[in-house]
């Protein structure tokens, strides 16, 4: 494996991105930890997106080479619900309330299997074609917020000062979260969904990109994957038009979300 080029860039900082990047000399991994839907934290130190990302992400520094997309399934699964324990969560509410667990998602190239796994809402290119694993709730959350927005004739500044259409949907957001491993996959703690998980072969000598869904349009390469990005963000910065989110480019922030990048020749 040969690595092209890579980025990752926090919308605060990089100290709260809930993104990542994993490089061993068996796999090679985007991780993009769930956004906090409410205050409550497993680890008092960071948010639930941030853990998630870096349980999973120290648990794929030891992964052995030959595991199979289902083993590593079990394998961040059990990470997940170990740093439950830890953290004396109560498993009842854990159970109970999706949005307080450790949520993320993954996409993984194994070097021995010669595969991509999408768990979760990442994507890949691999060669010229395209590849996601969306979740099915968040085109309709986002076409709400939009439509809330449009019809409300918020202004482009308070919204982005405070998005009043995501809190419209915030709820809708929470509820679905409730499907979580059960119509669409997740790492979570929880049985990994494997209905919901894509594999991918990988030809010899491809290219590959991994991404997070930070990357709006993905594209064979970084500066043309930024480029449209940045173009997104100055024409629509409410993403309501064009390319329509859950979540706007708010005030004083780099862009609508963290976003993990990497290229690599497989």
């Amino acid at each position: 494996m040969k690595i092209i080029e890579q980025l990752i860039v926090g919308k605060h900082d990089d100290k709260t991105c809930e993104d990542g990047i994993v490089i061993t000399d068996n796999f090679i991994a985007v991780i993009d930890g769930s956004t906090s839907k409410t205050s409550e934290r497993v680890n008092p130190k960071m948010q639930n997106g941030r853990f998630a990302m870096q349980v999973v992400s120290d648990v794929m520094s030891s992964l052995p080479a030959q595991i199979t997309m289902r083993q590593f399934c079990s394998f961040v699964t059990d990470a997940i619900d170990e740093a439950y324990d830890y953290y004396q969560q109560d498993p009842d509410v854990i159970c109970k309330h999706p949005e307080r667990r450790l949520t993320c998602s993954a996409a993984v190239y194994s070097r021995y299997h010669r595969e991509v796994w999408l768990v979760g809402d990442c994507q890949c290119i691999i060669g010229e074609r395209y590849y996601d694993n969306a979740k099915p709730q968040e085109a309709i959350n986002a076409e709400k917020r939009s439509r809330y927005i449009i019809e409300h004739g918020l202004s482009i500044e308070e919204v982005r000062r405070h998005d009043a259409g995501r809190d419209q949907i915030i709820n809708d957001i929470i509820v679905s979260m409730h499907n979580q491993n059960k119509t669409y996959a997740v790492i979570d703690g929880t049985p990994i969904y494997n209905d919901g998980i894509k594999v991918i072969a990988v030809p010899v000598n491809a290219e590959v990109v991994l991404a997070t869904d930070g990357y709006p349009f993905l594209c064979n390469s970084l500066s043309e994957s930024e480029s449209r990005l940045q173009q997104l963000l100055h024409d629509d910065p409410l993403l309501i038009h064009s390319f329509k989110a859950t979540k706007a480019y708010m005030e004083g922030n780099k862009s609508f979300d963290d976003r993990a990048y990497i290229r690599f020749l497989a």
